[in-house]
């Protein structure tokens, strides 16, 4: 699906491909000895030779090119987590294309679930139970559900059924396990023994009070089972191994390996790319700092630091940064229960760089930009005029979008369901069918999923701010002027064009200056809003007589 691609993706400009050629020069650094190598394979894949680049320089797939995402396992799965995993598989899959996908890649999802459970949610049962259980591991914390071995199981398996859910390729890692299993061992015992170097780097970074009692270990109390945030006091390299002061003031060892400690979290970050030699890894705004300061720490651990990308956060109705604690923006249910993933998808993708609001009003209008995008890129695969790769869709859908779209907008069918008082679906297929003979549920699957999103998003928002004003005596008189210049069009007629024209000539004859006032009156009298679609194209799917009916109901 991603062969032949790598002319196009070489001269795609979407941010995606910006990212994947930065990748690809990081792997042709790291993989490839020498400079002369480097830029004979360069000029092999310039040139689409990447079969031949990889048969003259094997190391180019030795390993898979690791991205990376993290999962907070203290949660539940939320919009953000959608965002982690969406965004490096675009970045992924344009790598791909770059390099004919002959390059093996992989996506880690990595849940930070030995993390202390530091804060109660709120919103979960058995308080007194997670109050009893606070500051161990997410996965020692006693499942408040009742359904699994602990509540960082319980999460985790809700993150996984999340990803499949929405179609992600990854691969899942849990913190416990790779502590436990000792694949973080030797990073561990790296850290243990260039203690000093990492505190070189740490403690610039923090305030007096916590520089004095900083470590990048955290012990697990062999008594309690609570992950501490106390001093190492001795290290003990032959061993392996840390002393610290228990909760009860005991002096306690324990080994650094085998899941005895957990890492600080920045330190920890530093010593994950390292262990699993990432490549990639995206993160926000908010997090900069935090990176470089995790760069510093990898490079003292004698690793390289993945290429990296910040994105911008989002922010909520009043412009201030969304928050899990706070509970403000929008949910994963919510988006879902008025537009689909890929209009969700198609959001994230789109200026990534910016910040943007993401709020319940966003969602129609990303929904019929989606739509406007997936119409054009197959105009332009038939024409062959724009590269492909370039629009959003092709990296929304992984480099295979939907081989058809919509032939109603959401918009439009808002304003078919306000028009028509609609409850039902059905309803609604009912002047579809007679606007697109032929359409179906069965034959417009995104259709009939844009329907159900309409009558929701209608319900919900649409319905409680509905408001009719009367016509006043200018457009009264339009309006009589419309409804005959529509009476004059051919019984049933559903060219939108044609039926635009006449709005437009019934408006500049009333005099309407600017004449977007004129149709700010046409939606607020007929329709009890204030905004809508292109009425011409709202009548073509109404109907001229029932479009006539509402004219003669607002003239009274």
């Amino acid at each position: 699906m991603l062969q032949g691609l790598s002319h196009q993706a070489r001269e795609a400009r979407a941010w995606t491909f910006e990212q994947a050629r930065n990748l690809l020069a990081r792997i042709l650094r790291l993989r490839l000895e020498t400079d002369a190598d480097r830029d004979l394979a360069a000029t092999l894949l310039a040139a689409g030779k990447v079969g031949e680049a990889i048969e003259t320089f094997p190391a180019l797939v030795a390993s898979p090119v690791i991205f990376q995402c993290g999962y907070g396992a203290s949660g539940l799965p939320h919009m953000g987590t959608f965002g982690e995993a969406a965004r490096p598989t675009m970045v992924r899959t344009a790598f791909r294309a770059l390099t004919e996908d002959l390059i093996p890649t992989r996506l880690i999802v990595f849940s930070d679930d030995m993390d202390g459970l530091r804060k109660i949610p709120s919103n979960m049962p058995n308080q007194a139970m997670l109050e009893e259980d606070r500051d161990k591991p997410v996965t020692s914390v006693r499942d408040p559900f009742g359904e699994y071995d602990s509540f960082g199981a319980h999460n985790n398996a809700r993150a996984r059924a999340f990803f499949d859910s929405f179609g992600f390729d990854y691969d899942f890692i849990s913190s416990t396990d790779f502590y436990k299993s000792g694949r973080m061992d030797a990073v561990l015992l790296t850290i243990l023994e260039r203690f000093d170097k990492v505190q070189g780097v740490m403690l610039p970074t923090l305030g007096e009070e916590r520089r004095a009692t900083y470590s990048p270990f955290l012990p697990i109390s062999p008594k309690t089972g609570k992950v501490l945030q106390v001093p190492t006091l001795e290290r003990h390299l032959d061993r392996g191994s840390i002393t610290f002061r228990d909760e009860d003031g005991e002096l306690t060892e324990v080994p650094v390996t085998g899941g005895h400690v957990k890492l600080q979290w920045r330190p920890d970050w530093a010593a994950r790319w390292t262990a699993l030699k990432v490549d990639y890894e995206m993160s926000g705004k908010d997090l900069v700092d935090s990176v470089r300061v995790s760069e510093k720490v990898t490079r003292v651990l004698g690793g390289t630091p993945p290429e990296s990308f910040h994105y911008e956060l989002f922010m909520d109705e009043n412009n201030q940064k969304i928050s899990k604690t706070k509970g403000n923006g929008l949910t994963m249910e919510e988006w879902l229960r008025y537009g689909g993933a890929e209009s969700l998808s198609y959001y994230m993708f789109q200026s990534p760089k910016s910040a943007k609001r993401l709020y319940f009003d966003v969602i129609p209008k990303a929904t019929d930009e989606y739509l406007q995008q997936l119409d054009a890129f197959h105009r332009n695969a038939a024409s062959n005029t724009a590269n492909p790769l370039d629009n959003p869709v092709w990296n929304v859908h992984g480099g295979a979008p939907p081989a058809k779209g919509s032939p109603v907008s959401f918009s439009l069918l808002l304003n078919l369901v306000s028009a028509a008082n609609a409850s039902d679906k059905t309803i609604l297929w009912g002047f579809i069918s007679r606007y697109s003979p032929g359409a179906t549920p069965q034959s417009e699957p995104l259709l009939d999923r844009l329907t159900d999103y309409a009558l929701n998003y209608y319900e919900d928002f649409v319905l409680p701010a509905k408001t009719f004003r009367p016509a006043d005596a200018r457009e009264r008189a339009a309006f009589a002027d419309l409804a005959a210049r529509l009476r004059a069009l051919p019984a049933g007629c559903q060219d939108a064009e044609l039926i635009q024209n006449e709005v437009y000539e019934a408006g500049k004859a009333a005099g309407f200056e600017p004449l977007r006032t004129w149709f700010t009156a046409l939606y607020e009298v007929l329709l009890g809003q204030t905004q809508g679609p292109r009425f011409g194209s709202f009548v073509a799917l109404f109907g001229l007589e029932n479009t006539l009916a509402l004219i003669d109901k607002a003239l009274g």
